[in-house]
């Protein structure tokens, strides 16, 4: 810890409302999550004695407030946080800063200008860009800054490669801790946690872009640090459910069977969440019996397609078997399924669709989570898209995971939209999905409130076979 506070006046800057829009913060489970990476990046910098102060544009009625903060407060620093997904807002914010109070120097660093640095670079606004990991080299800037260096525009991040040396994450940036999965058994307090960086996996629809931003080794705290964080967080918050937000935490077997042994030794009663892959789930049920008894109660696996020639496509490294077998260990030991699976892959015939369709009404998950296949800056898919002009992409805002837009060329996006439905065990749907869409985002906040209610509405609708209505899409 720095002993002394620098004068700096520094802000963060999450632009996080692609899809949702101002004035959305707290709405639902999405309008909720904090970043991680943003709340790592002020622990380090408060750590080394300099003051951070977050703009949270969900927070904000308009780009008019946001103007007003910045006229208000004329930040040395602002550092702002993009996805892909996020790159218009983004600039607009590094926009507004530059014409509201040019002297501020304006920072960007997150997954795009990582995967999309040569469009990044373009961006004449922009005074700084850091690829890669963020908390060490932006503090590194900050004190250029501060003794009138002049550090290069682009800034490869140094990695950290104990994370344990990292302070806990700042939590306390964002207004509130984040909303609870919607899933019965996960209740407010709720809190998540990043336990790892990278994925040893090589899916088409993802990799290389964890390698280019984390490396080709996955780089995990240890069971005892992520224990020393929740002890905190139990202390500060009495949190009641907790999830590890990391890519794949159970590809390490030897690290969960040690989570779980110290998780119940320091008295943890809380259920948690966490994804896997089927094959994992296949390979190591008695992990899964460990998990289960230490409180693990949902699982989030990427079954992606019933095909296996898609699979196969996909580079997922799985079988179709695996997906029908994880799906029957979860329900022999009681953990619910949040099933992620994609349709209108490049390549995919309507045959191949129904076989995903059969795959998850067979799986019948606690939680549906569908998308229609978009292909991500940084992954092969992109590239493959790209190189064959597939893909319809107009936008930044289309980076969006959801079933909503049509993301590729010859794709029957009418078929997919009911077979969609149908993979939910609903023929047709009655009501447009815009409408439902408002109508979740609506009432998503009374159901976190009222858990029980949501358990009531669930099981009525089931019966009426619409219970596909309330999944997140």
């Amino acid at each position: 810890m720095s002993d002394r506070e620098h004068s700096l006046k520094v802000f963060l800057c999450f632009a996080g409302i692609s899809g949702i829009g101002f004035h959305s913060y707290g709405k639902g489970m999405d309008q909720s999550w904090i970043s991680h990476g943003l709340c790592s990046i002020s622990a380090y910098a408060k750590k080394e004695g300099y003051p951070v102060e977050l703009i949270d544009l969900r927070c904000l009625k308009n780009w008019a407030e946001f103007k007003e903060i910045i006229s208000g407060t004329k930040p040395d620093v602002v550092g702002v946080g993009m996805m892909s997904v996020d790159y218009n807002p983004a600039m607009e914010a590094i926009r507004l800063i530059k014409k509201t109070s040019p002297k501020t120097i304006t920072v960007v660093g997150g997954p795009h200008p990582s995967l999309m640095l040569s469009e990044v670079e373009k961006e004449r606004n922009i005074d700084h860009i850091i690829t890669g990991e963020g908390e060490i080299s932006f503090v590194e800037l900050l004190k250029d800054i501060e003794k009138g260096r002049r550090p290069p525009r682009v800034i490869r991040g140094i990695v950290p490669e104990d994370l344990d040396q990292l302070p806990f994450i700042d939590r306390e940036l964002f207004r509130d801790l984040e909303y609870p999965l919607m899933v019965e058994g996960f209740d407010r307090p709720f809190v998540s946690l990043i336990a790892g960086r990278g994925c040893k996996f090589n899916c088409s629809f993802c990799q290389p872009a964890e390698r280019i931003l984390f490396g080709r080794r996955v780089r995990r705290r240890t069971p005892g640090n992520v224990i020393g964080e929740l002890r905190q967080l139990r202390k500060r918050y009495h949190f009641k459910s907790m999830m590890i937000h990391d890519d794949c935490i159970t590809e390490d077997q030897p690290w969960v069977v040690e989570f779980c042994r110290q998780y119940k030794a320091n008295g943890f009663k809380q259920p948690f969440a966490c994804q896997s892959r089927a094959d994992i789930i296949c390979r190591n049920e008695e992990m899964v019996a460990l998990m289960k008894e230490a409180g693990l109660s949902l699982l989030f696996i990427g079954f992606e397609s019933g095909n296996q020639r898609v699979l196969n496509f996909l580079r997922k490294g799985t079988k179709v078997e695996d997906n029908y077998r994880a799906a029957e260990i979860c329900r022999k030991y009681g953990i619910k399924i949040w099933a992620n699976y994609m349709m209108g892959i490049p390549t995919e015939t309507k045959e191949e669709v129904m076989d995903t369709v059969r795959m998850i009404q067979a799986i019948k998950p606690d939680h549906y989570s569908p998308a229609f296949f978009t292909p991500h800056p940084g992954s092969d898919l992109f590239s493959y898209c790209e190189k064959h002009g597939l893909s319809l992409i107009q936008s930044h805002d289309s980076y969006r995971r959801n079933p909503k837009e049509r993301k590729i060329k010859g794709i029957d996006y009418e078929f997919l939209r009911k077979a969609l439905w149908k993979s939910m065990g609903i023929e047709e749907s009655v009501l447009s999905q815009g409408l439902i869409w408002r109508l979740k985002a609506r009432l998503a906040p009374f159901f976190i409130r009222h858990p029980r209610m949501l358990k009531m509405v669930r099981r009525l609708m089931t019966r009426c076979g619409l219970g596909g209505l309330l999944v997140k899409h």
